[in-house]
């Protein structure tokens, strides 16, 4: 029996494959210092909960076949010092992800934006399709148990992130993947606390496209040029598939989308959206099904979790919950909203949450990212800045690096709260955009804003 071991299992993913690798009959343990919720339950119910948390060099034994490094796990890590003492075989979540899908078909859904909802559309109409195939993705998705799932499957779709793969090693995680059917969404800069230039953030674009063996199929957004540019430059040697956005038409609030003789009726909407969409029907004809096919499977799709998220609606208005943080997720999210419903107002709050976000020299990369809202706020917790050990903002320094000087400024839950209660919602539609939470807020209370 193969026997694996996991340093941080507590981690969103790692967690995830830890069960995985358990449900397909592999022997598996972990450790971590801390572990919350959900991974906290979810490793009880699969049997693979650590006894205690904290490191312990003696779980490290000479029959282990593999260790999993999460990237909660130190260079100095009790665990990791002694598999490298016994040379144990030690590898990256993408790397061990790789191994397991050697013998597969692997589809790689890479770009700075629309990973997760393009992976979660080829990997929902498959299903609809009945075809079989493993998955990666970096969000709960309906009609599925899991995020990461690896069997027998001869397919196996990832969402394939930029972030470094572990502690021990430094490249992105979608180097590690190889696959012979890619994704590019497009190319716009992130993660500054690791990528500090927009060339070096670029150049692992480049590396990837290089890395793809001459033959596969390269599928990117041609709308995007800078991504154009560097597809021309790099990807000579692949089979090379440009997707732009899609004819459809919108009516009532309902989208339409056609392709070729046929269409389908959306349960999603927005231009990124319909992008992501072409991306996603492109797949799933390499992976040899018809557009009619394709068609039948999108039009119950109904998103992943966080993006473009319907908290709550009536007749006259509707609050959505979305993702977004990075510059070009937020104004592709809010044009979405105001193309959908044009005739109503758009009150739309950003969450600074992350660390590029929150960092002030990045700011001037939102210049204009929220002209798209009649009324627009920023949100951003004293509480994430100290975590960050990052210097506090002025609020004055947000308004000019947004370029808007009406931009409501709000630093703590109860005065966000307050704005919120005080707006009036006829005919309105909010937009909450954050991968972080707001301090906390009550998103399914807020339902109670529109029975104002």
């Amino acid at each position: 029996m193969t026997k694996v071991h996991f340093i941080a299992i507590g981690g969103s993913v790692m967690h995830q494959l830890a069960i995985a690798l358990k449900i397909k009959g592999y022997a598996v343990s972990g450790s971590d210092d801390e572990i919350y919720e959900p991974a906290l339950t979810n490793l009880r119910q699969a049997g693979i909960l650590p006894a205690s948390f904290g490191w312990d060099a003696t779980r490290i034994t000479p029959d282990i076949d593999a260790v999993i490094l999460g990237m909660h796990a130190r260079e100095d890590n009790p665990e990791l010092i002694r598999a490298r003492e016994l040379n144990l075989k030690i590898y990256s979540f993408p790397e061990y992800i790789y191994q397991e899908s050697k013998n597969k078909t692997r589809v790689a859904v890479g770009g700075s934006h629309g990973k997760t909802t393009t992976t979660a559309m080829i990997m929902h109409v498959l299903q609809h399709s009945h075809k079989k195939f493993d998955y990666l993705v970096g969000a709960k998705l309906e009609g599925f148990s899991q995020s990461v799932n690896i069997t027998d499957a001869p397919i196996i779709v990832c969402e394939a992130d930029e972030y470094p793969a572990s502690v021990i090693e430094k490249r992105p995680k979608f180097h590690f993947l190889h696959p012979q059917i890619a994704v590019l969404t497009g190319i716009a800069w992130d993660h500054i606390n690791v990528f500090p230039t927009y060339e070096i953030y670029k150049e692992q674009f480049a590396i990837f496209i290089r890395q793809m063996e001459p033959g596969a199929v390269l599928i990117y957004n041609s709308s995007d040029t800078e991504l154009s540019d560097l597809v021309a430059a790099e990807g000579r040697h692949l089979k090379l598939v440009p997707y732009t956005t899609p004819i459809h038409m919108i009516r009532e609030g309902v989208t339409r989308v056609f392709f070729d003789e046929g269409y389908a009726d959306l349960e999603v909407f927005g231009g990124h959206n319909l992008l992501n969409m072409h991306a996603a029907k492109l797949v799933c004809n390499e992976l040899g099904l018809t557009d009619e096919e394709f068609l039948a499977g999108i039009a119950s799709f109904k998103g992943a979790a966080k993006r473009l998220e319907l908290v709550a609606k009536n007749e006259r208005s509707a609050i959505y919950r979305d993702f977004a943080h990075a510059p070009s997720k937020v104004k592709a999210t809010m044009e979405a909203v105001r193309q959908q419903y044009p005739d109503r107002q758009l009150i739309a709050v950003l969450e600074l949450h992350t660390y590029s976000s929150l960092n002030a020299d990045f700011l001037t990369q939102y210049e204009g990212a929220m002209a798209p809202a009649d009324i627009a706020g920023v949100f951003y917790s004293k509480h994430a800045l100290e975590i960050k050990r990052m210097p506090d903002l002025d609020p004055e320094l947000v308004r000019t690096r947004f370029g808007r000087k009406d931009l409501h400024i709000f630093t703590d839950r109860p005065a966000f709260e307050a704005f919120l209660n005080a707006q009036q919602y006829n005919n309105t539609n909010l937009l909450l955009m954050s991968s972080g939470t707001y301090d906390g807020i009550d998103f399914n209370g807020l339902a109670r804003l529109l029975e104002k």
